[in-house]
């Protein structure tokens, strides 16, 4: 993607907030889905998916009917793609696992997914990859766990599971991008999971502002040099003309 010159740095965090008016329900907020049922956390918590194979049965039926299939990037996500037009994006971090940032148009090498992706699945042991679409046909046919087809181990989504480790070239990109931005702005994220939330912190230290956009309040607002509360997707666009003005 060709952008023109700009003197204005911005890397970006984003968390669930920014997909709910793609129709992707959060998970903290006060109707998030964690909120309204904590046991469903237990479905994305590593040692409960590999030790119990009901876990691992209810958690492909989650991923199964997951709203991200059939959500569409928002005016949210499409104002951030603005923002990398006009040359201003430094990087954009996120804890969303929709792939909504690349299917908006942000070049993916400038995407940093935190938690990793639903698109894609894994082997617990030998690493292979491949489509999760792939993965929920044979559950679709009958087989209610299915297991690598190479090495016949278990296989998850390519999520970062509670109790698993970030990439650390992934956190390192996201930290690179933090330190080296004149702006950083926090949307749609609580910021009350780490080592995500710490890129604010990075961020400031750095000599950034902090700008925050969410529908509620988050841990990092007494940090902010400026909150913006209210709908994203209406929020988000005006920021970016502001910080960035169309040419």
């Amino acid at each position: 993607m060709v952008a023109p010159l700009t003197t204005i740095r911005v890397t970006v965090l984003t968390g669930a907030g920014i997909s709910t008016d793609s129709g992707i329900p959060d998970f903290r907020g006060p109707d998030g889905v964690w909120t309204r049922n904590p046991d469903a956390e237990k479905l994305f918590t590593i040692s409960n998916y590999m030790s119990d194979p009901a876990i691992r049965r209810r958690s492909w039926l989650a991923r199964r009917y997951n709203p991200a299939w059939g959500a569409e990037p928002n005016p949210g996500h499409l104002a951030l793609v603005e923002l990398e037009r006009r040359g201003a994006l430094r990087g954009l971090a996120t804890q969303n696992i929709d792939r909504l940032h690349q299917r908006a148009g942000s070049s993916p090498e400038l995407v940093f997914e935190l938690h990793g992706n639903m698109v894609e699945s894994m082997c617990t042991t030998c690493g292979a990859r491949g489509l999760t679409s792939d993965v929920l046909d044979r559950i679709d046919q009958g087989e209610d766990d299915p297991a690598c087809l190479l090495c016949g181990s278990i296989l998850k989504t390519a999520t970062v599971m509670f109790g698993e480790n970030l990439d650390p070239d992934t956190i390192d990109a996201a930290v690179a991008a933090a330190t080296d931005c004149d702006v950083f702005l926090a949307v749609g994220s609580t910021l009350t999971v780490h080592p995500a939330a710490g890129l604010c912190d990075i961020a400031v230290r750095a000599g950034a502002d902090l700008i925050v956009v969410n529908g509620s309040e988050t841990a990092y607002d007494d940090l902010a040099h400026r909150v913006l509360r209210g709908s994203i997707s209406e929020l988000l666009p005006t920021l970016i003309d502001e910080l960035v003005p169309p040419a």
